[in-house]
């Protein structure tokens, strides 16, 4: 970072450097950057909406993933990922409550694949059976890596991680915020502030790489509101602000080509139906290489190439009929025991899921993969001569939980990279550190979602979200305006009513409507937070607190117990004229 000064007062040549030789023989670097999400959800439902999905993505992919990083550790090859966790995420993590409460899902599990082992081998259905028994043994790995591997703290285990170089953690807003749709800079502020103190908590130092929720960024621009005109700064502005070096976009925001489609991707995103929508079409370099702005931070963008390898449901590697059926689950115990077969047939019609038939299809798409970024960069190196970057980002729960498969594939990949002369895995920070971006770009208001702006959390469905969230954002900075110096009960419902601001502002309310995937979940945990908040501040202004009031506060403190260092003043309102 170059602190105190911005690229507009700086000579481009004063930032060339030169590239060193990574290695003899390579002729570009590959990052892999997985992002790790689950929205708040203690105490507030379990199945099937609700702290089982916490649970799920230990069991199906944290602990998985965490164990083929070791593994691979303990074989001499790094990982060299970059794995964001948002500071809700590590939050969780880390409570005691929902770790008991993920010890006692653990034994249901195994409990369930038990009971389907007798059951199947009753009826001598003994193909069935042997699932079972696959699955038992897979849960109790997890439970043994889980006590035994990591201790009960996977945050500690990530760190380690990090501390060896063998991967990078990438921090993230609070609450997984979609910062393009907030009004206020106090709440743009806030939710990254929240969460570059959340990282330094767990990981012990700043983080240098953050992932911007969704890839969701707007540039800077003036906005009128009561005869008055406000500056609205750039989102890299705050992050600068807060020592980050550099971010992700997506591959159109900075190539300017069209977005693939949602409805082709697997995961949560193939759920969404929206109409086409333009999006940027202006090129402003390629994603084979990091760029500035003008902030002096650095983007990075998505290679479309890969992630379409990955994401897409049509031709995408999970598509494979020898893979695990996602969607269809056995009615007694909810365990998978099919095969994709085809993606077009109906469920009814799936076949029974052969292990043993996958193995060698992962080490073909393994292999497809590393030839894929080895002929990218390749073609890349002979058109522009410069050593460039393979940037390939995904959600971490994709692999495990969506792509059963996946967390095998992803071990696979490292291998082979490993042995491949022509690439080099690297993270992120490695790759930025010793290249040369020396052009100054500006970047247009983008996501990844569909369309490449914001209709996942901007639609017909959606749009009555905003008001709300709008009407708690002024709120919110009047109460710190009028009760700057609070202490006592009267800091404790401040504080309390910021961290409801924060979970009423997560992307994951609208995103799970428009997606159809738990529609009225996402809607009641939105009005139940802006309830809280209302009531909260309800309390506040009546000044005098019974017994009644301080029990309310004390519930929701119990309940919404997140970033318990949190400072309300940091929703002080910061526009500037």
């Amino acid at each position: 970072m170059m602190e105190g000064k911005t690229f507009s007062t700086l000579k481009i040549s004063s930032l060339k450097k030169e590239f060193p030789a990574m290695n003899n023989e390579s002729v570009g670097a590959f990052a892999l950057v997985l992002h790790s999400h689950i929205p708040f959800v203690r105490k507030a439902g379990e199945w099937p909406f609700g702290e089982e999905w916490l649970y799920e993505g230990l069991m199906e992919t944290y602990i998985p993933l965490l164990d083929i990083i070791y593994d691979l550790l303990e074989e001499g090859i790094k990982a060299k990922f970059a794995i964001s966790i948002t500071p809700v995420l590590m939050e969780q993590l880390n409570d005691q409550y929902l770790l008991s409460r993920f010890e006692h899902f653990m034994d249901k599990e195994i409990e369930r694949a038990d009971r389907d082992a007798r059951k199947f081998s009753s009826r001598k259905d003994y193909a069935y059976e042997r699932l079972a028994i696959f699955y038992r043994t897979i849960f109790s790995k997890v439970k043994k890596s889980y006590y035994e591997r990591y201790q009960r703290d996977l945050l500690s285990a990530f760190r380690k991680l990090q501390n060896e170089n063998c991967i990078e953690v990438l921090c993230s807003t609070a609450t997984h915020g979609y910062l393009p749709l907030l009004k206020c800079d106090s709440s743009i502020y806030a939710q990254v502030k929240i969460g570059i103190e959340t990282y330094r908590k767990y990981f012990g130092k700043r983080p240098r790489g953050f992932w911007l929720p969704e890839c969701g960024y707007r540039p800077e621009y003036y906005f009128e509101e009561a005869g008055k005109k406000y500056y609205k700064p750039a989102l890299d502005e705050f992050l600068v602000e807060q020592g980050v070096e550099y971010f992700i976009c997506d591959t159109h925001a900075l190539e300017g080509m069209e977005t693939y489609s949602a409805e082709k991707r697997i995961g949560p995103y193939g759920e969404v139906k929206a109409p086409k929508i333009e999006c940027e079409r202006k090129s402003r370099g390629t994603s084979f290489l990091p760029y500035f702005l003008k902030s002096g931070c650095a983007v990075f963008s998505r290679n479309k190439e890969t992630g379409l390898q990955v994401w897409s449901g049509e031709w995408g590697y999970p598509g494979d009929g020898n893979y695990r059926e996602f969607h269809k689950k056995d009615s007694d115990s909810g365990l998978q025991y099919w095969r994709i077969t085809d993606r077009k047939i109906d469920l009814g019609l799936k076949q029974i899921y052969v292990p043993e038939n996958t193995v060698l299809k992962i080490n073909e798409n393994a292999d497809h993969f590393n030839h894929l970024v080895e002929d990218l960069l390749l073609n890349f190196r002979k058109r522009n001569g410069q050593y460039g970057i393979v940037v390939s980002p995904y959600d971490t729960e994709l692999f495990g939980h969506w792509w059963f498969e996946g967390i095998f594939w992803l071990k696979e990949v490292v291998k082979k990279i490993y042995l491949n002369p022509n690439v080099k895995a690297m993270t992120l920070s490695e790759y930025f550190t010793c290249s040369n971006p020396v052009e100054v770009i500006d970047l247009p208001e983008s996501s990844w979602g569909n369309g490449g702006k914001h209709y996942v959390w901007y639609n017909s469905e959606t749009e009555w979200f905003w008001p709300y969230i709008y009407e708690a954002e002024k709120l919110m900075e009047s109460a710190v305006k009028k009760y700057t110096h609070s202490k006592g009960v009267s800091r404790g419902l401040l504080n309390q009513a910021a961290r409801e601001l924060l979970l009423l502002q997560s992307s994951d309310w609208p995103f799970l409507v428009t997606t159809g995937q738990a529609k009225e979940y996402a809607t009641q945990r939105f009005l139940l937070h802006y309830q809280r908040f209302r009531n909260l501040i309800g309390i506040l202004e009546k000044s005098e607190f019974g017994q009644k009031e301080i029990n309310y506060l004390q519930e929701i403190e119990d309940i919404d117990n997140l970033f318990p260092e949190i400072d309300y003043y940091l929703f002080s309102s910061k526009e500037k004229e």
